[in-house]
């Protein structure tokens, strides 16, 4: 593919049949970002290259008196009005700390409706910078949830006392443990929305390679279960087949034989103590990160010997197993760790 675009949805109304929708093309040397709401600013529809939008995109938008067709149009505001907490915004926490990440010499401001749907980086992008935002929590920020939990420990050796980070407070807490943090003071923990949310099903990095064969150039980094605490599965173009467990929901309900529970006990266990074990996990999921992408080289040229010497059948195959071996390693690691939290944690939480 030579071109991004960045396409929003809405239905047209009550009892109506259809949608009303643009799309804005991404520049080639930008990174687009959108966090679950609506992110599409201004149309200039006589930009066929840049904008694209149905045909009833302004006339819907004033019959449901979204728009009085007299301020400036801005697609964001008429059919979505603001974030998910309820803000007159164009973006939230996530998309803002990330578009910063990348491009700081903007200097965007968090206080500001509405931030540029895409920013050019002030350096190149790397796939391992996507996934680490894709890990983010916010950790040593303004924005970190856990920066007043703070207690008093003491040095066995020195006998010093020093303060640090509750083991038990990780940037995970559900809503209770908030609750409660704040009802014994007020302040103390302000909730914000994680780029990696504990509740997230699976999520993928892309990484598409126009210079190689499509069945090898094209790559999905698959991760399940928190982005924060899970490690990636390169997926080919070329893959064929999946493990089973790919195949087994186990969003709703706990199925050790679905694939986001081989990760999601030691995750979950990880948070009891956070401060313990986050090193255990970080480092598990860097190990497969540098895994995956030092192996990639013999991947590649091992899929094009053996489409010059066997054909493509057996070259996709090749692929499909590196792809189940991969995932079985990891599956592997992680039950490992979440046997070693149950043992850590055998006398209680």
């Amino acid at each position: 593919p030579n071109e991004v675009w960045h396409f929003e949805v809405f239905g047209e109304g009550p009892d109506k049949i259809g949608g009303v929708w643009a799309a804005v093309r991404i520049p080639d040397d930008h990174v687009g970002v959108s966090a679950n709401i609506s992110r599409i600013s201004t149309l200039d529809l006589k930009d066929r290259d840049n904008y694209m939008a149905s045909e009833n995109v302004f006339s819907v938008a004033k019959k449901m008196g979204f728009w009085d067709g007299k301020e400036p149009f801005k697609f964001w505001k008429a059919y979505s009005g603001g974030n998910y907490f309820g803000e007159p915004k164009a973006f939230s926490i996530r998309e803002y700390f990330i578009l910063n990440a990348l491009a700081p010499s903007l200097q965007l401001s968090y206080d500001s409706e509405e931030l540029p749907i895409s920013v050019k980086p002030d350096k190149p992008v790397a796939v391992t910078d996507v996934m680490a935002l894709l890990r983010q929590t916010y950790e040593g920020t303004e924005w970190d949830m856990t920066k007043n939990l703070k207690v008093a420990v003491k040095n066995k050796e020195t006998k010093e006392t020093d303060t640090i980070t509750s083991p038990a407070a990780n940037p995970w807490m559900g809503t209770d443990m908030l609750n409660m943090l704040n009802g014994v003071k007020e302040g103390t923990v302000t909730r914000n929305r994680l780029v990696a949310v504990p509740q997230c099903s699976y999520s993928h990095v892309i990484q598409l390679r126009s210079w190689l064969p499509d069945a090898v150039g094209g790559v999905a980094w698959l991760s399940f279960d928190n982005p924060g605490q899970s490690p990636r599965i390169p997926v080919f173009s070329g893959t064929t087949d999946l493990p089973a467990a790919f195949g087994i929901c186990g969003q709703h309900r706990h199925r050790e034989d679905a694939i986001v529970w081989k990760y999601r006990t030691a995750n979950k266990l990880a948070t009891v103590r956070w401060g313990l074990t986050k090193e255990k996990i970080n480092d598990a999921v860097a190990h497969f990160e540098e895994k995956g992408l030092s192996e990639m080289p013999f991947v590649e040229n091992r899929y094009k010997e053996l489409q010059d010497s066997k054909g493509e059948e057996t070259a996709r195959a090749f692929l499909t197993g590196y792809t189940a071996d991969f995932a079985g390693a990891t599956i592997l690691r992680w039950q490992e760790m979440a046997d070693k939290f149950w043992k850590m944690f055998a006398r209680g939480f």
